[in-house]
C-alpha cells in the first residue's frame, strides 16, 4: 500500500521534533533560565518543550487517522486505552475541582501538564516508531551525547566554578536557585549542572549511568570509553547528594548486573565482592557515624545542627500527612491540589512522594490506573528484555520507581520526557521494517 504524499513530511518532521525534545530537555533548566535572562518571559520559555509536544501530538493524531498500520498497532492496544482512561480521569477530576473552587486555574493547568505530558509523549513516540526507524536507531546517542555535556558541566561545578557561578546566567530567587546546600550549610554544596536542581540531576543520572553500565557488561573486550563515562558520571551523581537517586542508581545497576551473562559467568566472584562491600560500608558507618561531614552527606544533618527540622523529619511528616489525606479522601481532590502544582494553589500540599501526590489528586482509582500503566509498560519491557533498549529502560524503571517514593521524579520534564519517549520507541520491538515507496519517491518503513 502506498502512503499519501502528506504522510511522509508529517512523519519526518514529527520525528525530528521528538528527537529535539528528547535531546533538549537535558538542558531544560539552564536554557530556560538563561533565555529568560536575555529576553525575559521566564514562564513562557518554560513551556518550550510542551510546545514541541503539542506539535508532535498533532502530527501523531493525523498519522493515527491516516495510516492503518499506526492505527491498528495503537488504538487496538489495551495499554493505550488504559492511558487514555487515566488522562480522561485527570481532566474530569480537574474540572470538578475547579468548579468547586478547590484549585486555581493556574494550578490546574500546571497539574494536568505535569501529570500527563510524559504519557502523551509515550503515545507519540510509539506511533511514530511504528513507521520510522530513525528514533530507534538513534536512541543511544540521544542519551549519551546530552548526558556527556551534563556530566562535563557538573564536573566543572565540582572542580572549577564557584558555587554561585550560575547567578551570572539569571539563576536566582525568581527562577532557579544558583546552588543548593545540605542542611542549609554553605560548606556542603550540591551541584545541579544544567537541570532544575540537585535531586532532578540525581534522578536524571540513572539514565546515562545505567546505559554506560549496560555497554560495559555487553562489551566483548575492555573498552575504556564507557568505563570513563561511567566513573565520571558516578562522581557527578555523588555530588548531587541525592540519597534517593543514589539508591535508584544502585537498584538499576544491580538489576543489570544480576541479569547479565557476566553475573552468571562470575557469580562466585561477585558474591565475594558484594560481601566485602557490605563489610566495608558497615565499617565506615560504625567508624564515621559521629563525624559531622559523614552525618551531613548521609543523613543531611549533624548532631549539633541549628536546624530544628531535618530533611528526614520533613519526609516523614509529609508522608504521614499525605497518607492521612488519601485515606480520608478516596476520590481525590483533583490535579493541581498536591505536589509541585499546588504551589500555585490556595493551599500547598507537599507529600514529597510521587505516588502519594497522584493518590491525593486522582484518588484511589487514579493511583490504581497509574500503577497498572507502570506494570503494563514494565511487563512489555520484560518480555522484550533481549532488546538492549528494553533491558536498559526496565532497569531504569526499577530505579526511578524507588526514587519516586522520596521525590517527584516523573514531574521533572528532563527525566520523564527521555524515559517515556524511549519507552514508546521500545513498544514497537527491535525489528527493521520493510521499506515502502511513497508517491513523492521517498522512503519510509512499514511494520
Amino acid at each position: 500500500m502506498k502512503l499519501p504524499s502528506l504522510k511522509y513530511p508529517v512523519l519526518t518532521w514529527s520525528s525530528i521534533l521528538a528527537m529535539v525534545l528528547i535531546i533538549g530537555v537535558s538542558f531544560q533548566g539552564f536554557l530556560t533560565v538563561f533565555g529568560a535572562h536575555l529576553i525575559g518571559h521566564y514562564t513562557a520559555l518554560r513551556l518550550w518543550d510542551e510546545v514541541l509536544l503539542l506539535l508532535c501530538s498533532l502530527g501523531s493524531i493525523y498519522l493515527i487517522f491516516a495510516d492503518r498500520t499506526i492505527r491498528f498497532n495503537t488504538l487496538y492496544r489495551r495499554l493505550v486505552w488504559l492511558i487514555l482512561g487515566y488522562i480522561a480521569l485527570n481532566v474530569v477530576l480537574g474540572l470538578i475541582a475547579y468548579e468547586d473552587h478547590h484549585v486555581t486555574l493556574k494550578a490546574l493547568g500546571y497539574g494536568l501538564v505535569v501529570n500527563l505530558r510524559y504519557l502523551v509523549f509515550f503515545l507519540v513516540t510509539w506511533s511514530l516508531s511504528l513507521r520510522l526507524s530513525k528514533l530507534r536507531n538513534s536512541w543511544q546517542k540521544m542519551i549519551l551525547w546530552p548526558a556527556g555535556i551534563v556530566i562535563l558541566f557538573g564536573l566543572l561545578q565540582i572542580l572549577v566554578f564557584p558555587h554561585d557561578f550560575l547567578k551570572h546566567f539569571g539563576y536566582g530567587s525568581n527562577t532557579i536557585p544558583p546552588f543548593e546546600t545540605i542542611n542549609s550549610n554553605s560548606n556542603y554544596i550540591r551541584i545541579q549542572s544544567t537541570l532544575r536542581g540537585a535531586n532532578p540531576l540525581g534522578a536524571y543520572m540513572i539514565l546515562p549511568l545505567s546505559l554506560a553500565f549496560l555497554l560495559i557488561l555487553k562489551a566483548k573486550r575492555l573498552d575504556w570509553k564507557p568505563i570513563a563515562f561511567f566513573l565520571l558520571g558516578l562522581l557527578v551523581l555523588l555530588f548531587t547528594f541525592s540519597r534517593s537517586a543514589w539508591i535508584g542508581v544502585f537498584l538499576s545497576l544491580v538489576f543489570l548486573l544480576v541479569t547479565s551473562n557476566f553475573a552468571r559467568k562470575y557469580k562466585k566472584y561477585l558474591l565475594t565482592a558484594l560481601g566485602v562491600l557490605v563489610v566495608v560500608l558497615a565499617g565506615l558507618f560504625i567508624g564515621l557515624h559521629n563525624n559531622p561531614t559523614f552525618q551531613n552527606y548521609v543523613f543531611h544533618t549533624q548532631t549539633n545542627s541549628k536546624i530544628k527540622t531535618t530533611s528526614d523529619q520533613q519526609h516523614s511528616t509529609a508522608l504521614k500527612t499525605g497518607l492521612n489525606d488519601v485515606i480520608n479522601q478516596p476520590l481525590g481532590r483533583g490535579p493541581g491540589t498536591s505536589g509541585p502544582a499546588s504551589l500555585y494553589n490556595n493551599q500547598e500540599r507537599n507529600p514529597e512522594d510521587y505516588y502519594i501526590q497522584i493518590a491525593e489528586e486522582d484518588g484511589w482509582l487514579g493511583i490504581v490506573l497509574f500503577a497498572l500503566i507502570i506494570i503494563g509498560v514494565g511487563y512489555i519491557l520484560y518480555l522484550r528484555r533481549e532488546d538492549p533498549l528494553s533491558m536498559f529502560l526496565l532497569a531504569c524503571l526499577i530505579g526511578i520507581s524507588f526514587t519516586n517514593l522520596l521525590m517527584y521524579a516523573w514531574s521533572d520534564d528532563s527525566l520523564s520526557y527521555i524515559w517515556w519517549g524511549l519507552a514508546g520507541i521500545a513498544m514497537t520491538g527491535d525489528k527493521r521494517a520493510k521499506e515502502t515507496k511513497v508517491d513523492n519517491g521517498k522512503k519510509t518503513e512499514g511494520v
